[in-house]
């Protein structure tokens, strides 16, 4: 018997999924519940496991491919007899699969003046010699280094040193496409990395980004995460949303961010504590529409968006952020953000918002309106901080520290003079009992 391996929804909203890795090669044996791909969802990498025990007899869809959910992406035999048939379905199969996205040109590096010759390919009578005077490894020396089985065999073919290579997988995992971008590069070759480029700056560095030449233009394919958060804003136009503005004076809140910085609190904890606690009063803020009525959510769940590395968005989720105290948050909100960085994290994690903040002061920004999440009913902008000459009640002039923030409501669960007691609270809070917060 043959078994369909199918591309799994991960989540709710997930339409397609592209294949980060292959954990199993063709004509491994396979047990149920091992884990054999790893796939890239809207935002985030998961282990995907086998239904089924066999043998992969065939991968219809290549690492870096994409396929939508639901579909073939492999095809599992029972027993040994089956094989045959299994890699005959899956040539007929692989015609109607969408086909891995192609890479972007390159801009190759130029020549130097004394170009070290390139090693040759391994073969069964030579055999190929390593010189670690010149190779500058990605990883500390003894370091285990993970790498796709796909991955291995194209560095084998290609003489390519995988301790060289920095992966782009889940958890630093060398997948065939960084192997591929290391023989483009030239800098893999089995003892011939540059001496002149530091370990340090080569595995942390960004993916290098194709230039276009002159006067051209380059289209860039949406990656999966920007393809969601597409997906998420096209939904938002049905919404019909006001917007709600307050100035808040911080003097008492930078005060208290002094004090418990040094014991690892952030200012994005110390906005999601406030946050909550005001929305303990104001359920309606932390409502949501649905076509059977208002839904009331039972936790205050505060997403709070990142941005991505490599572009996109994610809105990682403090669940129950009222009930946690002010320095489990911080720990809480640092994983998160490392996960998400690392797209570790699970459905749950990124999807469970009850409230949005949106933060932009860091970058010196005064005041934004945010675009309101689906299935939410606001979401709070957040600017800088920043001292400001006002008139006080009897006339003098004074320097005060304040911050402008806007929220974005759904008007049909929110009105305005709900959103404006709730930002009423919020500034009370955070100007008059700051210190409320460590309790």
């Amino acid at each position: 018997m043959i078994h369909e391996v199918s591309m799994p929804a991960l989540s709710s909203t997930m339409e397609t999924g592209k294949i980060v890795s292959w954990l199993k090669s063709p004509g491994d044996k396979v047990e149920k519940g091992d884990n054999i791909l790893v796939v890239e969802s809207d935002k985030a990498d998961m282990d995907v496991e086998s239904f089924h025990s066999g043998i992969l007899a065939a991968i219809v869809v290549p690492e870096g491919g994409s396929a939508p959910v639901g579909s073939a992406i492999a095809l599992l035999a029972e027993t040994e007899a089956d094989v045959e048939k299994a890699k005959k379905k899956a040539a007929s199969l692989q015609s109607s699969v969408a086909a891995a996205p192609a890479k972007p040109e390159t801009v190759q590096p130029a020549p130097v003046a004394s170009p070290q010759p390139a090693a040759p390919k391994p073969t069964a009578t030579t055999p190929v010699k390593t010189v670690p005077v010149k190779a500058i490894p990605v990883r500390a020396a003894g370091e285990r280094v993970a790498a796709s089985p796909l991955a291995k065999r194209r560095a084998a073919d290609l003489g390519l040193d995988l301790a060289l290579i920095a992966g782009t997988g889940p958890e630093g995992r060398i997948v065939e496409a960084d192997v591929e971008q290391a023989a483009a590069q030239g800098s893999a070759k089995l003892g011939s990395a540059p001496a002149s480029t530091p370990a340090a700056s080569y595995q942390n560095a960004p993916a290098p980004v194709a230039v276009a030449p002159p006067g051209e233009t380059r289209l860039e394919p949406l990656t999966t995460l920007q393809s969601a958060v597409v997906r998420n804003m096209n939904v938002s136009l049905s919404v019909p949303v006001f917007r709600v503005g307050y100035t808040i004076t911080t003097t008492a809140l930078d005060a208290l961010y002094k004090q418990v910085k040094p014991k690892g609190v952030t200012m994005t904890a110390l906005l999601a504590k406030a946050v909550a606690t005001s929305l303990e009063h104001h359920p309606i803020v932390n409502a949501a529409y649905s076509e059977q009525g208002i839904l009331y959510k039972g936790d205050i769940n505060i997403a709070v968006a990142v941005a991505m590395e490599d572009g996109g968005l994610i809105t990682p989720v403090l669940a129950g952020a009222n009930r946690v105290d002010l320095y489990e948050l911080s720990r809480r909100w640092k994983d998160l953000v490392d996960r998400a960085r690392r797209k570790q994290l699970q459905p749950d994690e990124y999807s469970s918002g009850t409230f949005t903040i949106s933060n932009l002061g860091m970058f010196g920004v005064d005041r934004f309106d945010a675009i309101l999440p689906p299935n939410q009913g606001a979401i709070l902008a957040v600017g800088a901080s920043q001292p400001t000459v006002i008139a006080q009640k009897d006339g003098s002039l004074a320097v005060r520290s304040q911050m402008q923030v806007n929220m974005t409501c759904d008007h049909r669960v929110i009105y305005g003079s709900h959103g404006a007691a709730f930002l009423k609270d919020l500034a009370d809070l955070i100007e008059h009992k700051a210190e409320s917060l460590t309790l």
